[in-house]
C-alpha cells in the first residue's frame, strides 16, 4: 500500500500495536514489513449488518450425495431450503486436516480436495455471506511447518514452543485432560513442545513475530477470497508466558486488535470474531474498547438456557440476562445454542450455583450425552463441556427424561437465541433436529462427534418433506420464525433489549430499535405447564398481535402462554 495521508496514520497505528507486542526496537522495522503486505481485497465494502443477517453454522460435508463435490451438494442443500432466511454461511475448517474435525490444519491455504476447491466455496459465496476459521494457535503435526521444525529446518524450526518438562506448568490453564507437553523425536533430539488441545496440535510461538506476520498473510489470503467474517479458533490461549495462567494475556488482546485494524484497512466491513469459550466476563473483554473482536460469541447462553428449559426455572438466564452490558458501538453478540463442539460449562461458572452444573451434567448424562473434562491441576478434573446434540438435550426435563415435548422444548430454544440482542447463529444438525450420533463417537473415537452427524441429501430431504417427523416440525418453525424476524426492526443486533421477571417460568424482555420507537415483547415460556403472566406496562392497554402466528390479542392485563410457547408482541395495527 502507498505510504500517503491514511496510510501514514494506519502504519502508526500498526506501529505502536506492535511495539506492545514486541517492544520498541522491534515495532518500526516490523511495522514496515506489515504495511509491504498489506493488500486491500478486491470486493466492494460490505453492507452493514441488520434484522436480516442470521448465520449457519456447517462442515463442508454435513449434507452429501453421490457423484458431487460437498461443498457443491451442501450450496444447493442451503438454495433449496434455506435462501432468503440466512445471510451467512460459517463453513467449519474446510482445509487439510489430520485430527479434530479440521482444526489440526495441515495447509491454510487449500481447500480439503474431498470437499472441493476454491471454486466452489466462492460460488457458495455468490448466494451467503461467508465466515472462515483461522486456525491461528495451533498446526497439524503434519503441516510443512512441523516437518521443518522436526528437520531444524527454516522457518519452521523458530515457530513452535519448546520447553523443558521439568518447568513448573502448574498455573497453566487447561482446556483439556491430555499432558500439556508432546514429545517428539526430532533432528537435533527429543523435544517437548506445547500442546494446549492434543499432541497432532502444536502450538505455534508467535514471541517469534515471524509468526504472526505469517498468520496475517493468511488472514488477508482469507478476506481476498471472500470471507465477510473470519473466526480466531481458541485465541484466548495465543501468547504464552511461564508463570502465568498462559490465558488473555495482554499480548493476545493486541493480536486481536491487530487483526482489527489490518480487517478494517483491506476489507471495509468485514468482522473479526473471537472464539473465547471461558467465563462471561473474560469474554466480553474481547471486545476492547471497542478496537477489538467486532463480534464476540454469547457462551453463557447455551448452558443457561439450557438449564432453563431442563428445569422450568427462568430465574438463572434472566439474572445473567439483566446484568448485559450493551456491545460498544460498532459490534455485537453472535447469539447461539449450538456448534460443532460442546456446550462449554466453563461460561456458567459464577452464573450456576455448582449443584446445579452437577445436576446439568448428570441430567444431560442420561439423554445419552458425555461429558468432556479439563486439567485443574494436582491430579484434579472438571467438567469443561456437554458432548449431547441440542436436539437431544431437551428430549426431556429434570423431572421427565421423556415427555413427548421435545419439539416444542427445542423449538423454544433456538426462538429465545434468534430473538436476543445481537446476529443469531443456528448450527446445521439443529436445523435438521438431529439425534445423538453415537456410532460416530465409537466410530471416531471422539465425544465431540456425537454432535457431527453427516446426512445424505436424500434422506434428509425426505424427512423435512415428511409431516410426521420431528426434522419437518423443527425446520418449518424455525423457517418460518426466521422469515417474521426479517421484517421486524426490533431485531436490529444495534436494538436494545430490557428483561422483566414477569415468572419464573417466563423468560421475558423487550426489544426497541434505535431507529423507530416500536417496541416487541418476547415472552417464552420455558415450563411443560401453561402459564397465564401479567404484561407488563403499558402492554396491558394494548391491543396486540404475535408476529409469529399473527393472532390478535385485545387490550388485557393477563397474556396465556402454551406450554414452551414463545410469541413475538407488537402493537396491533
Amino acid at each position: 500500500m502507498d505510504d500517503v495521508g491514511g496510510v501514514s496514520e494506519l502504519g502508526e497505528r500498526l506501529r505502536q500495536r506492535l511495539a506492545r507486542i514486541y517492544g520498541e526496537l522491534q515495532a518500526a522495522p516490523l511495522s514496515a514489513r506489515l504495511l509491504e503486505r498489506l493488500r486491500p481485497a478486491c470486493c466492494p465494502p460490505r453492507r452493514p449488518l441488520s434484522e436480516r443477517d442470521v448465520l449457519l453454522i456447517t462442515y463442508g460435508d454435513s449434507i452429501t450425495t453421490h457423484a458431487e463435490r460437498p461443498l457443491r451438494t451442501l450450496q444447493r442443500f442451503l438454495h433449496e431450503r434455506l435462501a432468503g432466511v440466512i445471510s451467512t454461511v460459517h463453513v467449519l475448517p474446510f482445509y487439510p486436516s489430520s485430527s479434530d474435525g479440521g482444526f489440526a490444519v495441515s495447509d491454510y491455504r487449500k481447500v480439503h480436495p474431498m470437499l472441493g476447491g476454491w471454486e466452489d466455496i466462492e460460488a457458495l459465496g455468490q448466494d451467503f455471506d461467508l465466515m472462515f476459521d483461522l486456525v491461528l494457535n495451533h498446526v497439524s503435526s503434519r503441516s510443512a511447518w512441523f516437518t521443518q521444525f522436526l528437520g531444524n529446518r527454516a522457518p519452521g524450526k523458530d515457530y513452535f514452543l519448546v520447553v523443558d518438562p521439568d518447568s513448573d506448568l502448574a498455573q497453566v490453564v487447561r482446556p483439556r485432560s491430555h499432558p500439556l507437553l508432546a514429545e517428539y523425536d526430532t533432528e537435533v533430539g527429543p523435544r517437548h513442545v506445547w500442546a494446549t488441545f492434543s499432541a497432532d496440535q502444536l502450538d505455534l510461538n508467535f514471541g517469534n513475530p515471524d509468526v504472526l506476520l505469517e498468520m496475517l498473510e493468511v488472514f488477508q489470503h482469507y478476506l481476498q477470497r471472500g470471507a465477510r467474517l473470519v473466526r480466531l479458533d481458541a485465541v484466548a490461549f495465543l501468547w504464552k508466558r511461564l508463570g502465568t495462567g498462559c490465558i488473555h494475556l495482554p499480548e493476545t488482546h493486541e493480536v486481536v486488535k491487530l487483526m482489527r485494524e489490518v480487517a478494517d484497512a483491506v476489507a471495509p466491513g468485514s468482522m473479526v470474531l473471537t472464539e473465547t469459550n471461558v467465563p462471561h466476563a473474560e469474554n466480553i473483554a474481547y471486545f476492547g474498547d471497542g478496537d477489538e473482536a467486532h463480534m464476540v460469541y454469547q457462551f453463557s447462553l447455551p448452558p443457561l438456557l439450557l438449564h432453563a428449559l431442563h428445569t422450568g426455572d427462568a430465574r438463572h438466564l434472566t439474572r445473567w440476562a439483566e446484568l448485559l452490558e450493551p456491545p460498544p458501538p460498532g459490534c455485537t453478540y453472535l447469539n447461539f445454542t449450538a456448534s460443532h463442539d460442546g456446550i462449554g460449562l466453563r461460561p456458567a461458572e459464577g452464573l450456576l450455583p455448582q449443584l446445579e452444573i452437577d445436576a446439568l451434567v448428570a441430567g444431560m448424562q442420561r439423554a445419552g450425552g458425555y461429558a468432556s473434562s479439563r486439567d485443574l491441576g494436582g491430579g484434579r478434573r472438571a467438567v469443561y463441556e456437554l458432548n449431547i446434540t441440542y436436539f437431544d438435550a431437551l428430549r426431556g426435563t429434570a423431572e421427565r427424561r421423556e415427555d413427548g415435548l421435545q419439539v416444542p422444548r427445542f423449538v423454544c430454544s433456538q426462538l429465545i437465541a434468534l430473538s436476543l440482542q445481537g446476529v443469531p447463529a443456528l448450527y446445521i444438525q439443529s436445523i435438521v433436529a438431529t439425534v445423538n450420533d453415537h456410532e460416530r463417537v465409537d466410530t471416531e473415537g471422539q465425544l465431540r462427534s456425537v454432535n457431527r452427524s453427516k446426512w445424505a441429501l436424500d434422506h434428509v430431504r425426505a424427512l423435512l418433506d415428511d409431516p410426521r417427523s420431528a426434522q419437518h416440525r423443527v425446520y418449518h418453525a424455525l423457517h418460518h420464525a426466521l422469515s417474521v424476524r426479517r421484517s421486524h426492526r426490533a431485531f436490529h443486533p444495534e436494538a436494545s433489549q430490557r428483561f422483566f421477571h414477569l415468572s419464573d417460568g417466563v423468560f421475558a424482555f423487550e426489544r426497541r430499535c434505535i431507529r423507530r420507537a416500536e417496541p416487541l415483547l418476547v415472552l417464552a415460556n420455558v415450563t411443560s405447564e401453561p402459564l397465564a403472566v401479567k404484561l407488563p406496562e403499558p402492554y396491558r392497554q394494548l391491543a396486540l398481535r404475535d408476529a409469529l402466528s399473527g393472532l390478535m390479542v385485545a387490550a388485557q392485563p393477563h397474556y396465556e402462554l402454551e406450554r414452551y410457547q414463545v410469541v413475538w408482541l407488537t402493537r396491533a395495527a
